[in-house]
């Protein structure tokens, strides 16, 4: 199992690219089963779940390739309607097949995911909404079974807003007759990203980006060519780098306008952030200041990078408060952290962050892909050695982090 030695103290100082969005570019991936041919997306990030999802595809019947960033996937034939449990239970994003399958093939047998590591995410909105839809629902020995000859449009609220129950009721609905409403959907870029994909194809998609999106469904759609949104929380991760180790870094291509929230905390915590034609400019202080945050839904401060801001309000001046109104298990990094020397206490979904002065290098393990992330951030800004171990973790939403971590002065590597 591979893990990371790093050692701290180095200020960055470079360029970075960051690659296209895993969460924009696992849904367009599933999408492409609602047309028969050759589909073409780009921008693709190289990255564990993305594998898992070309698995799953090519399980069902696709003809997956995937080459120097592009995936091509020919979906002509779909010879099985089964998401198995085997590769639902790797990657809860595999259940983005089931809207699709339903509203092409008429059927699909979906594992239910369950938990994971931080927190239940059950799929029951996801289901209410395809039971609105006029499909029936049968859950047995831990699989969802659907099946309806013709979708039908319909009104659906989400008594909370849903990334991937949004995503799934969209493609469920783009082939519905009639028109689907969906309210209280989620506002995300990576909704937004699929919703132009699938217009491409032929889609009738009104209100993408707000919480009330409207779809009337088409009688069929064309393959998708299209190219993935840069990844906003990779973004954000380089962007903390640069705080965290007091060093500047010029990231290029990125979408600043899906960063808001997070620029706006990141200013407060006395980072300079200037935008240019071809990217963004990121320079740390001399010394950081506390900031008290709160992970929110789009366009609020997002969940997946509240365990790297906890490493950076981990050396700032003062206390910060940390909210996490999202996942209920979502601070599994802070005994991590505490390891390196912080001063963190958590009381349900409050973590109260005291910075210290530095961190210390030590051996910590990830137990999630945000938390590995945290964790080689403050390793990057700690005396010492850090030694990060079970980074697949890692690999499922960071491509080569090292790699480009290292052409910025991190001594960092890989090892066996």
């Amino acid at each position: 199992m591979d893990k990371l030695l790093i050692e701290g103290g180095v200020k960055l100082k470079g360029e970075v690219l960051i690659g296209g969005a895993k969460n924009a570019a696992l849904p367009i991936m599933t999408a492409s089963l609602l047309s028969s041919g050759e589909n073409i997306i780009s921008n693709i990030p190289h990255l564990k779940d993305i594998a898992t999802m070309g698995a799953l595809l090519k399980q069902l019947g696709v003809d997956f390739h995937i080459e120097n960033g592009k995936v091509s996937l020919n979906t002509e034939k779909i010879t099985s309607i089964e998401a198995p449990y085997s590769l639902v239970k790797t990657m809860r994003a595999s259940v983005l097949v089931l809207g699709p399958l339903v509203a092409r093939m008429g059927t699909a047998k979906v594992s239910l995911p369950g938990g994971c590591a931080i927190g239940a995410r059950p799929i029951n909105l996801h289901l209410m909404g395809l039971k609105k839809m006029g499909a029936e629902v049968d859950l047995r020995e831990g699989y969802a079974v659907v099946r309806a000859k013709k979708l039908k449009g319909a009104s659906i609220y989400f008594d909370i807003p849903t990334v991937t129950g949004t995503e799934n009721l969209m493609m469920a609905a783009v082939l519905a007759d009639g028109i689907t409403i969906l309210e209280n959907a989620a506002m995300e870029p990576e909704v937004v990203d699929l919703a132009n994909a699938l217009i491409s194809m032929g889609a009738n998609i009104e209100g993408a980006g707000t919480s009330v999106i409207k779809l009337k469904g088409v009688n069929s759609l064309r393959p998708v060519n299209h190219s993935i949104i840069p990844d906003r929380i990779e973004t954000g991760t380089f962007m903390i780098a640069a705080g965290i180790t007091g060093g500047e870094i010029k990231i290029k291509g990125c979408n600043f306008s899906h960063l808001d929230s997070i620029v706006i905390k990141l200013k407060e915590a006395g980072l300079t952030i200037d935008k240019e034609d071809d990217g963004v400019i990121v320079k740390g202080p001399e010394r950081l200041s506390s900031v008290d945050v709160k992970t929110m839904p789009y366009p609020g401060f997002a969940t997946d990078m509240q365990a790297q801001f906890m490493a950076l309000m981990s050396i700032a001046d003062g206390t910060s408060l940390i909210t996490e109104s999202i996942f209920e298990n979502r601070f599994m990094h802070v005994a991590e952290l505490k390891r390196m020397g912080a001063d963190i206490k958590v009381q349900g979904s409050l973590a109260t962050v005291k910075g210290v002065a530095s961190l210390i290098g030590a051996p910590v393990m990830a137990t999630d892909l945000r938390a590995s992330a945290s964790l080689v951030l403050a390793g990057l800004a700690a005396k010492g050695t850090t030694i990060v171990e079970r980074v697949y973790h890692l690999d499922r939403g960071y491509e080569k982090i090292e790699e480009k971590l290292t052409p910025l002065g991190a001594k960092i590597k890989r090892v066996k």
